[in-house]
């Protein structure tokens, strides 16, 4: 295990790095700031043409397993096309009403359309996207005059229709045309679409004509065609592919699945990212947690998760994940047990409370105002009845 020391010392350098960035602020503020655009091993900057991307299905050939499951998960349906979304087409008339304004989206044939009237006035627009699969909600997205617009309303599975999209102010607004939503600004574009989809973005540039719905396997590997060619040349010295899992625990969270999921420095280096919605971003959270150290892959996000499946539902499945630092009770009465878990480097002390469930008390579920949802707080802690939301 490392020290204390260099936690405190990697705090200290992640402070000076937070001085330092700046993200943007959009009108939206809270929920809406695009993560910056930095380079990454596992996203090229070049053209489709040139990059090299396979598909799934080359990936599958070898990775038979992995393919089978990822593709079905929450991330492998983070962005749908209007045509494929299980939502819409499952919902083919959806009305909301707000002060003056009555919005619906109506489905026909493939397509579904986005309106807004004042009984006099109507806009509409049809859907391009649906981004999220639907476990929380759905938002959708859809041009207006050229620009990309999201839409005020979406689709929450609580309440099995409309309300507002998180972060707009839940009162009519004051015309019909902001009633309708949005305008995305460009670098948010090709933020939502760069963690949504795969193969949209090249550097800065949207290439949405090749987009490929979901995070797939080429999403966080880089990709393929390489490493393709490297496999049939039995070239196992160079695999010429990203491997996450080969980053150090702290890079692993925080730049890896941060990247998209928001990391320390994102939020930390942004006020309107922090507070009780900040209880979205699982890094920052995790980051902020007090057993975090960022050298041990226990605290890692990987350490309970497998990113080619869904997030497992059952509490209990954690409590191993929960062992891996914590000691058990026996220790306490056993100095057998307590040598056995010492030398496991099961060092934390153990929950004097309960040995199951463990996430259900240390990692409580929050719900965020109007998100129809509970998210799994990240930040383990030991969390008391009516504490203030630990920011």
């Amino acid at each position: 295990m490392k020290s204390r020391v260099r936690h405190v010392q990697a705090f200290a350098a992640l402070a000076f790095t937070v001085a330092c960035l700046c993200l943007p602020l959009l009108s939206r503020g809270q929920m809406s700031a695009p993560a910056p655009y930095t380079r990454t091993p596992w996203r090229t900057s070049k053209p489709f043409e040139e990059a090299g991307y396979v598909g799934r299905e080359a990936c599958a050939k070898c990775h038979e397993q992995e393919s089978a499951s990822q593709h079905t998960t929450a991330m492998g349906r983070a962005i749908e096309t209007v045509a494929d979304s299980r939502v819409l087409v499952a919902h083919p008339r959806m009305s909301f009403r707000a002060g003056p304004y009555l919005f619906q989206i109506m489905r026909q044939g493939g397509a579904s359309t986005y309106s807004v009237t004042d009984g006099t006035r109507t806009i509409s627009a049809p859907i391009l996207y649906a981004f999220g699969q639907g476990k929380a909600g759905q938002t959708y997205v859809f041009k207006l005059d050229g620009e990309f617009y999201e839409s005020r309303l979406s689709y929450y599975k609580e309440i099995d229709g409309l309300d507002y999209t998180i972060g707009y102010e839940r009162k009519a607004p004051p015309s019909l045309e902001e009633a309708l939503g949005r305008r995305i600004a460009e670098d948010e574009a090709r933020s939502c679409f760069q963690c949504h989809a795969t193969a949209a973005v090249s550097g800065r540039n949207l290439q949405l004509e090749h987009l490929m719905p979901g995070v797939s396997c080429e999403s966080c590997h880089g990709p393929g065609r390489d490493h393709v060619a490297a496999m049939r040349a039995r070239d196992l010295k160079d695999k010429r592919i990203f491997n996450p899992g080969k980053m150090s625990p702290d890079e692993l969270s925080q730049e890896f699945c941060g990247s998209c999921h928001r990391s320390a420095e994102q939020v930390l280096s942004n006020k309107t990212l922090q507070g009780l919605h900040s209880v979205r971003f699982q890094p920052y959270r995790l980051f902020t947690s007090p057993g975090h150290e960022p050298f041990d892959p226990r605290m890692s996000c990987t350490a309970c998760h497998d990113p080619h499946d869904n997030p497992r539902q059952d509490e209990s499945f954690y409590d191993s994940k929960c062992f891996a630092c914590h000691r058990s009770q026996a220790s306490l009465k056993s100095p057998q047990v307590a040598k056995q878990e010492a030398a496991d480097e099961r060092n934390a002390k153990p929950c004097p409370v309960a040995q199951k469930a463990c996430a259900s008390c240390h990692m409580p579920k929050v719900e965020l105002p109007g998100s129809h949802f509970k998210f799994t707080d990240h930040r383990i802690r030991i969390a008391r009845p009516g504490e203030p939301f630990p920011n």
